[in-house]
């Protein structure tokens, strides 16, 4: 009995619906008890690696036949499901309400491409994802791998680019796939040599749906013929409709056929045409790699297949075709022939958002060039619209409308009729004849132009989906719109890979057109615009069944009921709510718009992103410097540049590498007046994402009602409103500081200048009493003295010695007569009195050298002096 296994349900092979294949019966399992350790048995068996959840209550939808099993209990180390320990097989007491589920892993991913289906190859190791090296990887293995996806199969194998990785782990094993294993797990494996796998880089792969392509005539391919498509491993017939002679040199160059001649409509082919158009440049050299629209086309008639007639061998030499031949007025050129000589003049719309819109830019003598609005009109853009393949012009668009270009300017004076087959057969002045600068380039919109935004009062990543098609923004509409075509949705507008189609919104006010529905897109379209759907038109749906979409942005959330968690919340949806709007939020959207930064700490730093063709892509990093980064800054009106990011340092981005090998002045005022690799040709990952850090704070003009004014934004820098107040702060401390020291200096000097004027004092009032003293003793000494008592009452009053009458010479004895004594009395006591009147200031003043004792109680009253022979002096 051979039992089967699978997950049902689950968008791939690695989550779902665990049914077993039993007696020719598919069946479920009950949830009861069911658990991780049950999922990682199923999962393992499966090949899809590790069990992220184990799920119950028929998450992906009840099943249908037998319950084959119920309360399982594995202990995860079981080969097979069925030989855990449950109730018995086929017994049961459930119904499918109760239809367990798992999530794995998976083994294989693709990462960092345009999305899901493209990128870098990786494995799961354990915990992590390991990326598998471009050693001996084979194409079969990579038709594996893209099976096992559901990304179609594989169209491209790259090899030789560079590990970025932060660890350096590269898986220790060689895939030898056959190409016909149910998945890369079932393949043999060959462990490399000593554990290191020899590699030149690591491994990517391109899958889609698209694959090859032939031309048949009478059941055989040869150079001319039915254009003929491999569409998820199915033959298709391409549409003719919009089918331009740029495609059909791709198929030629593709198939080693030379250059397309002519694209005859009409032939008689196969009804399943396939009715997406391709917008090819002709520069590509597989025709998957051109860009697909195929939202809104409308069914293709019979018989109208798109046919191609090659030169035949690539070495075959056309003439070149002339450039001054122009078309006469009136002539009926049309798309479905074309001059049998080489013309490898290219044309393209820069600038836009799309291919079927922006200025018009033509690639001759390997420089892209722009045409002159003197004279342009509505004539010459339907040449336009119609050799891009891009329907039907709606305007005309002159003055640089989508910024000034670069280069030469080709044509000017343009005078088309409006049939000519390529703008350059319409009359003008000649070949790079003109008087214009590039202020005056020209430009076009299509009826083709698509665009997509949300709209909503208050948040950026959710609200009425709107696309812009032929000229007007009108609703989508949201039946069926599974969930990979809401991923796609939100994964394009720049707000994560996921969310949500929220249908218990109220009815939108207004009325508009409801353009498209019956939107079914694949894992491997990468953009709305290559999802088939409905064809355009202008009442597609009832109001009620408007599309209001909710998308998960670019943060993963958890659910937690801590209140630090629950602010997290809150805070992303602020977050979520200041995101700035995809562009273009018009059409057309300005150069400012079609920049911006992703991945920062801040709205002035991140990964640069810009977009084109509809989408957001990144900047590789070659050639990336500061002057690149002062044009981004500036441009986005950030202030100046500090860093110029390399190596994907704000995380990789996703979708196109849309520029590379940018090379700037510094001075230019956009990133698209700098020289660079034409849009989408890079030999880059997004490992190699550019990035930038600049100085300010950006300028933001959030959208007011009308009839309001505008909120002032704020200055980036040093001059925003809470740079101003800390200056102004900042100047009024620094003052206040300054008078404070001032003050103190200045109490300090007023300090040590009255202690010097009291130390001089003191030192010259200790000099005047020095000099007295002196003069007494001068006056009062004598060689022999005698010494007097001080009367009682006088503690400190030291012993003076009195002066005796002078000693008479030698052997006689000298008398003085009472004339001079009394002379002498009256000298001592002059000198006396005068020093009395020195030391003695007056009744009322207090002498400022007297340190101690009571006003007018000096402490040596009345000290007498007496002596023989003379009079007592009393000292005050």
């Amino acid at each position: 009995m051979c039992v089967q296994i699978r997950l049902a349900d689950g968008g791939g092979r690695c989550s779902g619906r665990v049914e077993i294949l039993d007696q020719g019966s598919w069946g479920t399992i009950c949830d009861d008890g069911w658990d991780l350790e049950d999922a990682r048995v199923v999962c393992r068996q499966l090949g899809c690696a590790e069990a992220l959840s184990a799920m119950g209550s028929a998450p992906f939808g009840a099943g249908s036949g037998p319950i084959w099993l119920d309360e399982v209990s594995c202990r995860g180390e079981e080969s097979q499901v069925w030989r855990c320990p449950a109730w018995g097989w086929q017994q049961h007491n459930c119904d499918h309400r109760e239809d367990a589920g798992v999530v794995c892993s998976g083994f294989v991913r693709l990462v960092g491409g345009d999305g899901p289906c493209s990128g870098r190859v990786e494995v799961r190791s354990g915990e992590a994802w390991t990326p598998v090296s471009d050693g001996n990887f084979t194409l079969p293995t990579a038709q594996v791998i893209c099976a096992e996806l559901g990304c179609g199969k594989a169209v491209s194998v790259l090899g030789q680019v560079p590990f970025r990785e932060s660890d350096g782990r590269v898986w220790a094993e060689e895939f030898r796939c056959e190409g016909e294993e149910p998945n890369l797990w079932s393949c043999p494996r060959v462990p490399c040599p000593g554990g290191t796998c020899q590699h030149s880089g690591a491994a990517q792969v391109v899958c889609s749906v698209y694959t090859d392509v032939r031309l048949m005539t009478n059941g055989t391919s040869q150079c001319e013929g039915q254009v003929e498509m491999n569409i998820s491993g199915q033959w298709r017939a391409l549409c003719a409709s919009h089918w331009s002679l740029a495609n059909a040199n791709v198929v030629c160059r593709q198939l080693g056929c030379g250059v397309a001649i002519s694209t005859p409509n009409g032939a008689e082919g196969s009804d399943q045409l396939w009715k997406a158009r391709f917008h090819c440049s002709g520069t590509e050299s597989f025709l998957w790699k051109c860009p697909v629209t195929a939202l809104g086309v409308p069914d293709c008639s019979h018989g109208n297949t798109a046919s191609v007639i090659c030169s035949g061998n690539h070495s075959q030499v056309l003439p070149q075709c002339n450039d001054s031949v122009s078309e006469q007025a009136g002539s009926a050129a049309s798309e479905e022939s074309a001059p049998y000589c080489s013309d490898s003049r290219q044309l393209r719309l820069v600038d836009g958002g799309g291919p079927c819109a922006g200025r018009v830019e033509i690639l001759a003598q390997d420089s892209w060039g722009t045409i002159c609005d003197d004279g342009w009109d509505l004539d010459d853009a339907r040449v336009v619209c119609r050799q891009l393949g891009c329907g039907e012009a709606l305007n005309a668009t002159r003055s640089a409308h989508f910024g000034a270009g670069s280069g030469p300017i080709w044509l000017d004076d343009l005078n088309c009729t409006g049939n000519e087959s390529q703008v350059w057969r319409c009359p003008s002045r000649g070949w790079g004849r003109h008087d214009c600068r590039h202020k005056e380039d020209a430009g076009v919109i299509c009826s083709e132009f698509l665009a997509l935004r949300m709209v909503s009062e208050d948040q950026q990543c959710a609200g009425w989906l709107e696309v812009f098609y032929n000229g007007t923004w009108g609703s989508v509409c949201r039946s069926p719109m599974e969930d990979i075509t809401v991923s796609i949705i939100c994964r394009q507008l720049g707000c994560g890979d996921s969310g949500s189609l929220n249908t218990s919104v109220g009815l939108r006010e207004g009325s508009r057109p409801r353009w498209v529905d019956g939107i079914q897109c694949q894992k491997t379209d990468t953009s709305l615009w290559q999802c088939p759907s409905d064809p355009w038109k202008y009442s597609s749906c009832s109001p009620k069944e408007e599309a209001y979409i909710s998308c998960a942005g670019d943060l993963c959330l958890f659910l937690c009921l801590s209140q630090p968690c629950r602010k997290l919340l809150v805070r992303f949806d602020i977050l979520k709510s200041q995101r700035p709007k995809s562009c273009p939020t018009a059409a057309p959207c300005t150069d400012r718009e079609k920049l911006r930064l992703r991945g920062g700490d801040s709205e002035c730093s991140g990964r640069v992103e810009v977009w084109h063709s509809g989408s957001w892509g990144t900047v590789c990093d070659d050639s990336w410097s500061l002057a690149e980064a002062e044009v981004v800054c500036q441009q986005l009106g950030c202030g100046q540049a500090l860093e110029a990011v390399q190596a994907a340092t704000f995380g990789p981005g996703n979708g196109s590498i849309w520029l590379d090998e940018v090379r700037c002045g510094g001075r230019e005022s956009s990133l698209w007046d700098c020289a660079a690799e034409p849009w989408g040709q890079s030999d880059c990952k997004h490992e190699e994402d550019a990035g930038v850090r600049c100085s300010g704070v950006r300028k933001t003009l959030p959208p007011t009602p009308a009839g309001s004014r505008p909120v002032s934004s704020p200055l980036p820098g040093i001059f925003s409103l809470p740079g101003v107040l800390c200056l102004i702060l900042g100047s009024l401390l620094f003052l206040v500081l300054v008078i404070l020291v001032t003050q103190v200096f200045r109490w300090r000097a007023e300090r040590r200048a009255l202690f010097s004027y009291e130390d001089a004092l003191a030192e010259a009032m200790y000099e005047e009493l020095d000099h007295l003293v002196t003069q007494k003793e001068s006056l009062l000494g004598s060689p022999d003295q005698k010494t007097y008592a001080l009367g009682e009452g006088y503690d400190d009053a030291e012993e003076v010695p009195v002066p005796q009458a002078p000693p008479t010479s030698e052997g006689s004895e000298e008398e003085v007569p009472p004339e001079k004594e009394d002379g002498m009395k009256s000298e001592i006591g002059s000198s006396l009195n005068v020093f009395r009147e020195e030391a003695d200031p007056g009744e009322g003043e207090e002498s400022p050298w007297l340190l101690q004792g009571e006003k007018g109680d000096p402490g040596y009253d009345d000290v007498e002096l007496s002596a023989l022979g003379t009079s007592t002096v009393t000292f005050p």
